[in-house]
């Protein structure tokens, strides 16, 4: 196959930075492993792509430090910026009125 800098242009190639944001806008907050899990990309990768949508305001990130039978898993969790997740399903409490 001959290189064409043309194609990196085309709209058929996935970067990752755009991978990831897709990720991320179809699953909400993760940790970034398991966003390198769900791209194919080393953690490292991952953490690099991050630390760039951050200073771009794309995304918010923040250390994660969570205990699972005993074991610490530490990580960088990651959203999107403005991102509001939808509402779980079932019912929801009446909003509450105040009496005047």
């Amino acid at each position: 196959m001959v290189y064409n800098p043309n194609m990196l242009h085309t709209s058929t190639v996935k970067t990752p930075v755009k991978e990831i944001l897709k990720y991320l806008s179809n699953n909400g907050e993760r940790l970034d492993t398991e966003i390198a899990v769900a791209t194919g990309l080393s953690r490292t990768n991952v953490r690099l792509y991050l630390s760039e949508l951050a200073s771009q305001g794309e995304i918010m990130t923040c250390l994660s430090i969570k205990y699972e039978k005993g074991k610490k898993i530490e990580g960088i969790s990651c959203r999107l910026t403005g991102f509001i997740p939808p509402a779980s399903p079932g019912r929801k409490s009446k909003a509450q009125t105040k009496s005047s």
